[in-house]
């Protein structure tokens, strides 16, 4: 169950992200989408570390993957630039997860 929690807070963490982009915009209507995508973001993230996930491997896991996940959505929403030297830093997230994971089960 940890782990839906942890797929929920990272995507509601996006959400947020994403919605304080359109915020910056003007589009002040958007700043609900960022308090309630903040709020959902740290209470599925409380959930998964009450259940019994490790805070290091929670905590890199949710950061990591909402940085990937935020600069890949923002080329598509927004035309931000998306460069090679970015598409390896995402690799190196990736992979630095893999590590803390397989790291965490030792």
């Amino acid at each position: 169950m940890a782990w839906l929690f942890l797929a929920g807070a990272i995507l509601s963490e996006v959400g947020g992200t994403l919605s304080l982009r359109m915020v910056s915009t003007g589009r002040r209507a958007w700043l609900a989408g960022v308090l309630v995508g903040y709020l959902v973001a740290f209470s599925l993230l409380l959930l998964a570390l009450a259940d019994g996930m490790a805070l290091g491997v929670a905590y890199g896991i949710w950061a990591a993957s909402g940085v990937a996940l935020t600069a890949v959505l923002s080329r598509f929403l927004f035309s931000e630039p998306l460069t090679w030297v970015m598409g390896l830093g995402i690799v190196l997230i990736v992979g630095g997860v893999l590590l803390i994971e397989t790291g965490a089960a030792h």
